[in-house]
This record gives C-alpha cells, sequence and structure tokens, in this order.
C-alpha cells in the first residue's frame, strides 16, 4: 500500500480508501462490531483513507467513525461531507443546501459527531442549485482559514463547475461514481482533474457491487437495500447487466483472481490520480478488494475489458429519476 498526494495542499492519502456508507445504511443489515472490526483491519493493512457524510444514517456513520478514530485520529485521513439535508423523521426526504451559513452549522455539527477537531478533507455532496458554486466554495474556504478543515472536495460535479470552484479555492479532490459500468469521468472530469492538479476520487469502483459477481439475482438483495430501487438492478436491466458480469468473470478466472479484484484493479490501472475507495463491511472482502494492488494487465487484457465494458455499456441510469437529478453536470 503506498501514500501518495491527494490534491496539492499537502494531503497524503492511502492509494486505496475504504467507503464506510454501507456499515450504517443502505445495504441491508448491519454490525458495528463487525464495522469496527473492519475499520481497524483496513488501518492494519495500510488504508488511511476513510470517506463518510453526514447524511449516512444519517449521521450515524459519521457517529462510528467517530468512535473508532477516538485513539487513532493522527494515523488517518478523514473526508466526510455535507449539503445533502435529510429530514430525521423521515430519511427518505432529502434536500440540498450549499449555502455559507448552512456550510459553518454543518462542519460544526460532523466535527462534534466524528469526536475531532478537524476534518483533511471536507466535500459538497451534492450542489445546491439555489446557491452559486462560488459561495459555497467561498464558506468552505473559509473553514480552512479557521483550521477546522485541510482540504475542499466536491462530489458528483461537472468539469465547468470544478473550474469555478477552484478560480475561488484550490480544491483538493472531486469524487465521482467510476468503474466498469459507470466511465462517464473518462469524458473530461478524468484530464481537467489532471490539469488543475485535482485528486479524483472513484466511489463504487466496484458497480455498487455488481461487478463482483456475487449478485445473481434480484432476490439476493435484502428487503431493506436500496439497491431494489436502482434502475440497473431492476427487470430486464438486471439480466443484461449480469451478463457483462459473466464475461468479466469468465476473464477474471483465467487470469487467476476474483471478479472484483479485477475490475478494481482496472480503475487503479487508468491513472496515478486516482483513488478508488471501495465500501465493504467485512473484513474477508476488504482484504480481498487490497490484494488488487498486486495486479496489473498487459495491453491484450486491457483491450479485452474495453471490447467487454466499454462506456456507456450498463443499462440503465445509475440512481433512481429523483437522485439523479441531484448530479451536476
Amino acid at each position: 500500500m503506498k501514500n501518495k498526494p491527494l490534491g496539492r495542499q499537502g494531503l497524503q492519502a492511502s492509494q486505496l480508501g475504504l467507503g464506510c456508507m454501507g456499515m450504517s445504511e443502505f445495504y441491508g443489515p448491519t454490525n458495528e462490531a463487525e464495522n469496527l472490526r473492519t475499520l481497524e483491519r483496513a488501518l492494519e493493512l495500510g488504508i488511511n483513507f476513510l470517506d463518510t457524510s453526514d447524511a449516512y444514517g444519517p449521521h450515524k456513520n459519521e457517529v462510528l467513525v467517530g468512535k473508532f478514530m477516538k485513539d487513532k485520529r493522527e494515523k488517518i485521513l478523514l473526508a466526510t461531507k455535507f449539503g445533502i439535508v435529510r429530514d430525521p423523521n423521515n430519511p427518505a426526504v432529502r434536500g440540498l443546501n450549499g449555502k455559507p451559513e448552512y456550510v459553518t452549522s454543518a462542519c460544526d455539527a460532523s466535527l462534534k459527531r466524528l469526536n475531532t477537531d478537524y476534518i483533511d478533507l471536507y466535500y459538497l455532496h451534492r450542489v445546491d442549485p439555489s446557491t452559486p458554486i462560488e459561495l459555497t466554495v467561498e464558506a468552505m474556504s473559509k473553514l480552512v482559514s479557521a483550521g477546522k478543515i485541510k482540504g475542499l472536495g466536491l462530489s458528483e460535479v461537472s468539469p465547468e463547475t470544478l473550474r469555478k470552484a477552484h478560480a475561488i479555492h484550490p480544491i483538493s479532490a472531486v469524487q465521482s461514481e467510476y468503474s466498469l459500468w459507470s466511465r462517464e469521468p473518462e469524458h473530461e472530469m478524468l484530464e481537467t482533474c489532471k490539469e488543475l492538479g485535482v485528486a479524483f476520487v472513484a466511489y463504487s469502483p466496484l458497480g455498487r457491487g455488481f461487478l463482483t459477481g456475487q449478485i445473481k439475482k434480484f432476490e439476493d438483495l435484502a428487503e431493506d437495500d436500496w439497491r431494489r430501487h436502482a434502475p440497473r438492478f431492476q427487470g430486464e436491466n438486471f439480466q443484461k447487466n449480469l451478463d457483462i458480469v459473466s464475461r468479466l468473470t469468465e476473464l477474471a478466472r483465467r487470469k487467476g483472481c476474483t471478479p472484483s479484484q479485477l475490475a478494481l484493479a482496472w480503475v487503479l490501472t487508468q491513472d496515478e490520480n486516482i483513488f478508488p475507495i471501495p465500501g465493504t463491511k467485512r473484513v474477508k472482502y476488504l482484504e480481498e478488494n487490497v490484494a488488487a494492488l498486486n495486479i496489473s494487465f498487459t495491453s491484450q487484457e486491457l483491450a479485452e475489458i474495453d471490447a467487454i465494458a466499454p462506456h456507456g455499456i450498463a443499462i440503465g441510469n445509475r440512481y433512481p429519476d429523483a437522485m439523479m437529478k441531484t448530479i451536476n453536470q
């Protein structure tokens, strides 16, 4: 496991991070003791880059990460997010808020839940269309001056929005979904990040678990698993996408690795500036993911992967319609 610069503002992160969202919500039942073991094992394996958000739970995931970090804070590159506002009484109700005054109050609340006095990387989780990005980023920059955060991040933004934000204050990282079935960042965003010296953090690099080959049928998803509502997991889309995974699984078998290792290694191969943050709540999958660091590809193998999973191959949107509308394009 290597550590490398995350942006140009002095942050150093492990080349592989850990997405913590599923430890609190969205992907079926969770177990706190198992979550804490997984976090501990991640640190042992050299992963210091932990990703959470005030929206996960809501709030519960930050509390969990804060509990884990209690005596380990200096060892961790902590990333959290604000901007998606969920109703505690009805978490399905969501809004977006990037207003300057909310930036400050959200950060203070996260610091308290995380039991820390600073956040290494603070993301705007989704752009608030009612607030100019320049105003939101200016408020975030004041948190840097106050010592509450070290670096600024943006999640699911367009290259144009990134440029506007970066002109106000240097952005350390952009986070977007990127995997063999979500290759949209290859259209301009990866190049823009490289030009500006901004790290690219790839969430869901395993296609929300679909690329692992572990999901064979819709019923494999728990009843409270949000993927049941995701277009790519429904109806005919499910079977067509499963056919893609079957071909990748065969290639992985020939290569002597698991499908998830192949998919993750592919993301790592795309650029030195990319930091994948696969999420898991189990030690065995964490260890499997870390082993992907040892996998390399020949040019022929990369060409074969491109033939199986070219840009736009996945059937169905990444999110349900309401959530797709929150993505800044």
